[in-house]
């Protein structure tokens, strides 16, 4: 518990032995010096004791939820990422009505994913994409073969071609 709350049961216990809001003021600063409450909270406590209040818990407060990363919100930023692997994380955010940074997190921490050429793929690939992945650095490898030492820039710029496509279609 807060200190505030030992505060506040002082200064419903000095209402109830009826000292007024003043009173209390003075009592609560002595007995806890440079950490009592302020004097507006002691009276705004005071108020509300008067008016019936018996507990001294703080009351829940609008805004935004402690957290937006729940099992709803996964399931749908996986839809997205589902229907279109090139969806921009700003995107989903705003369709979600969420911050991007927790956009980001679900795809990172609970969906596996990472950010690859502007598209969100698994961090480990599928035996079919590994089949696919090793087949095309054979064609590449028997083409530098064939070609010989003589044209290796050549061969080389097929290489790296061929390997950004190999990892863009994923």
């Amino acid at each position: 518990m807060d200190g505030g709350y030992e505060q506040r049961v002082a200064t419903k216990f000095c209402f109830k032995a009826g000292l007024s809001a003043t009173g209390t003021l003075v009592l609560v600063q002595k007995a806890y010096g440079n950490e009592a409450l302020n004097r507006s909270k002691i009276f705004r406590w005071c108020s509300r004791i008067r008016e019936g209040r018996e507990l001294v818990e703080n009351d829940e407060r609008d805004g935004h939820p402690k957290s937006t990363r729940t099992e709803v919100n996964i399931v749908a930023v996986a839809d997205f990422v589902k229907n279109d692997r090139r969806i921009a994380s700003r995107m989903i955010a705003e369709s979600l009505n969420i911050p991007n940074t927790v956009v980001l997190r679900i795809l990172k921490e609970d969906l596996g994913k990472r950010k690859l050429c502007a598209r969100f793929v698994p961090h480990s690939l599928t035996p079919e994409q590994r089949e696919d992945g090793v087949t095309s650095y054979q064609d590449i490898l028997i083409t530098i073969t064939k070609q010989g030492m003589n044209n290796i820039k050549f061969a080389l710029k097929q290489f790296y071609n061929s390997d950004r496509c190999h990892f863009s279609t994923m």
